[in-house]
């Protein structure tokens, strides 16, 4: 896989900082790889949304 070169910063409220940690503690993965994989799961939604058209 090719090394990203993007960098996004976005904001989050204090309650989804907190679920994404807790999320991330249960999970043993870190806050990148799993804003990665929720990222590339937009791809299906909008293969759905299309389809549903």
């Amino acid at each position: 896989m090719p090394k990203p070169e993007i960098y996004i910063t976005f904001r989050l409220t204090q309650p989804e900082k907190d679920l994404l940690r807790e999320y991330c503690e249960q999970t043993g993965r870190n806050q990148t790889d799993v804003l990665r994989e929720l990222v590339r799961g937009l791809k299906r939604r909008i293969k759905r949304t299309n389809e549903e058209v």
